[in-house]
């Protein structure tokens, strides 16, 4: 049996859609997410839709060339929005970051690939915006997806600006029909890369999944990470014994850090990714 990129549980269990298990979670974990020294711009617009807006988040001390962090929410193409992910954007721009979390066109209003041109239009703008900092792009389950393509894919025309690709539990090849509801994409088959992978245009790349993920199955990263791995791409792949598909988004939060309830190792992964040296991989290219 082919496994299915959202699981029959996932169909009927609505809470897999939503944000780390639903907004009350997410709003709690920002409530208790340390927010002293960190600075807010919020609705910041990258178009003219309402749903073309974006936060950015930054430490009072922000140096000049400090890397950009793009992080585009998951939520099934139906859930999400910005603000949910105070609780991850602010533990990364206390490392000395720049992070911007953008609103994308949601279904039913939008199918693809409305939503990964807004994820390009949203780095276009920031892109020119931030000429000096490394763009890294990361997203989580269908978030992942979206920011996939657009540094995997070169048709979407951003991948240049890209200096790096952090994905967590995201569904990289798949079929409409394992989607809900299917007409979300207008396709039978979906790809984040359609196309070989070229070492020279291909950003490096750090894929995490949790091996216990029953949505988003954990052959996706193994499988983009063997292809990056044969085109001499730069990747690094870490699966999680035990890790849920939203284990792995908790896993950013520090109160969940702090409680006990989610492996820091994931956070630890994405930090030394995003802190690394020219050599280390997300220098632009």
């Amino acid at each position: 049996m082919t496994p299915s990129f959202f699981s029959r549980r996932a169909l009927v269990t609505p809470v897999l859609l939503a944000p780390l298990a639903g907004c009350s979670a997410s709003d709690a974990a920002n409530a208790l997410t340390p927010r002293a020294g960190i600075m807010r711009e919020s609705g910041l617009a990258y178009g003219p839709l309402p749903r073309q807006r974006m936060d950015l988040y930054r430490p009072a001390d922000l140096a000049e060339a400090a890397p950009l962090l793009v992080f585009i929410h998951g939520g099934g193409w139906r859930d999400g929005a910005r603000e949910q992910y105070a609780f991850l954007a602010q533990p990364m721009a206390r490392l000395g970051l720049m992070v911007a979390i953008p609103d994308y066109r949601l279904w039913p209003g939008a199918r693809f690939p409305a939503f990964v041109e807004d994820a390009a239009l949203a780095v276009r703008m920031l892109a020119a915006r931030e000429r000096r900092r490394r763009l890294v792009l990361m997203g989580h389950s269908a978030g992942a997806f979206n920011a996939a393509c657009l540094a995997l894919d070169p048709s979407w025309g951003v991948q240049e600006a890209v200096g790096g690709f952090i994905g967590l539990a995201g569904p990289y090849d798949f079929r409409a029909d394992e989607v809900n509801p299917p007409d979300i994409f207008p396709q039978p088959r979906i790809q984040a890369a359609p196309a070989p992978l070229r070492a020279v245009t291909t950003p490096p790349l750090l894929l995490l999944h949790g091996e216990a993920d029953t949505t988003v199955g954990p052959y996706h990263s193994r499988i983009l990470a063997e292809r990056a791995t044969t085109a001499g791409v730069r990747v690094r792949h870490v699966a999680y014994p035990g890790m849920s598909h939203l284990g792995i988004i908790a896993a950013m939060a520090s109160p969940a850090l702090w409680l006990g309830l989610a492996d820091a190792r994931v956070r630890d992964e994405v930090s030394a990714f995003l802190l690394s040296s020219a050599d280390g991989g997300v220098a632009p290219r």
